[in-house]
């Protein structure tokens, strides 16, 4: 779920407002606060910066200014660069009824408890929650769960109180922007399955250990998920440790703070993690927690290997990387990139958010339909299998009606 600021979602990378008006989290992207409740910064941005595309408009290859450094985010994937869903994949029979299960069950909820502690209080289901609850979400938790419908249900009713409790759909780009002054995070480009990259730079840590430093990182892939095109639902995670001080390190408290996020709270989110340059006591630290670190999670991890293998070259920064450099030439300014950012978060979870409003406000809505994609809304779906079924059913074919209308009804629960 993403936040109005999204603290903390594969996540997780989703912002002022309330939590009901919001829009989508390492997120997703569904579980966000009111765009328009949360204002930019005020400051003046006279950077080199390309408008965000139309979105009903043929977008034309994506190019860097010739007029200077980039300073502001990159909208679009290069063409070239293709997403990859397992959502889109075809389901067994078996995992076809899983499914419908878990959105019979998630479609039933009414209230959920307000926090992770036992015996907690419980609170009415908000609409950015419910809004979370995509079709590719119920998916996500069922992978994450190897198809156990009772514990995919767990986690998923666990990830939307333990938002509420720590705060994530809460944070402002205001209480934010002190973490980033340095660029230590930045959301910039494409891999070549147009994932978003999101940049951590250790070297340029400029706080004091904190719990901000967590929700900086919850805001960043909260933000990294609302930049997703249509289709893909996972990012692409760069870190480089060069010029990081050993003070720099996060402690195994924070990293394991970090997990829980990643793997419990946004799962199949990491597409991928290209660590870099890691001195000794970086790979000492990366030992200690590796216990922490689940399989799937680990495989995903790639270290010291040519980020071009990754990367198209025009969107990889130029001063990124040792030896596998790119072509972007961008600068890091807070007071061009930092709005920027904002309001082009802002702007997709305003789109996103009316989406689903006009789609009927679903649970099991389908996230390439809210991200403008070709896919049909979900009530648009389920309107075409009902025309089937009346169709079959003027043509005599009642037990192809019974498949058809079977299918209706795992779609509309």
């Amino acid at each position: 779920m993403a936040a109005a600021t999204q603290s903390t979602a594969n996540g997780s990378l989703e912002h002022s407002a309330t939590a009901d008006s919001s829009a989508s989290s390492f997120k997703s992207t569904a579980s966000q606060a009111d765009p328009s409740a949360t204002p930019a910064s005020s400051s003046q941005t006279t950077a080199t910066t390309a408008a965000p595309p139309e979105e009903e408009e043929e977008e034309a290859e994506w190019q860097a200014p010739k007029n200077g450094p980039l300073k502001t985010p990159i909208y679009t994937p290069m063409k070239s660069a293709k997403p990859h869903s397992l959502s889109a994949q075809s389901l067994t029979p078996e995992q076809e009824t899983k499914f419908a299960t878990v959105l019979a069950s998630v479609s039933q909820w009414q209230t959920l408890p307000a926090t992770s502690l036992k015996g907690a209080a419980q609170a009415p289901l908000q609409d950015h929650e419910r809004m979370w609850l995509t079709h590719e979400c119920l998916l996500r938790y069922l992978r994450a769960t190897k198809w156990h419908t009772p514990n995919a249900l767990k986690r998923l009713q666990s990830t939307i109180s333990w938002r509420r409790e720590y705060g994530a759909d809460t944070f402002t780009a205001d209480y934010i922007s002190p973490e980033n002054e340095t660029g230590k995070q930045l959301v910039l480009g494409y891999d070549a399955e147009a994932r978003p990259c999101l940049y951590l730079n250790p070297a340029k840590q400029n706080t004091k250990m904190s719990d901000r430093q967590i929700h900086h990182l919850c805001y960043m892939l909260d933000g990294t998920i609302d930049m997703m095109p249509p289709g893909q639902e996972s990012a692409c995670l760069l870190i480089n440790f060069r010029g990081a001080g050993n003070g720099h390190v996060p402690t195994v408290g924070q990293a394991r703070a970090v997990l829980n996020i990643l793997q419990n709270h946004s799962p199949e989110r990491l597409g991928k993690a290209l660590i870099s340059e890691l001195p000794w006591y970086v790979s000492t630290f990366f030992k200690l927690i590796s216990p922490f670190i689940d399989p799937v999670t680990r495989e995903k991890m790639k270290f010291n290997e040519d980020l071009r293998k990754y990367i198209p070259t025009q969107q990889l920064w130029s001063q990124y990387g040792g030896g596998t450099n790119g072509e972007l030439n961008f600068e890091y300014d807070h007071d061009s990139y930092w709005p920027a950012l904002e309001k082009e978060v802002q702007r997709r979870r305003t789109a996103f958010r009316e989406r689903w409003e006009k789609g009927g406000k679903r649970i099991g809505e389908y996230e390439e339909y809210l991200r403008g994609g070709k896919q049909d809304s979900l009530a648009e779906v389920i309107r075409k299998a009902e025309e089937a079924t009346e169709h079959k059913v003027g043509e005599g074919m009642e037990g192809d009606d019974d498949l058809v209308a079977a299918e209706v009804g795992k779609l509309s629960v």
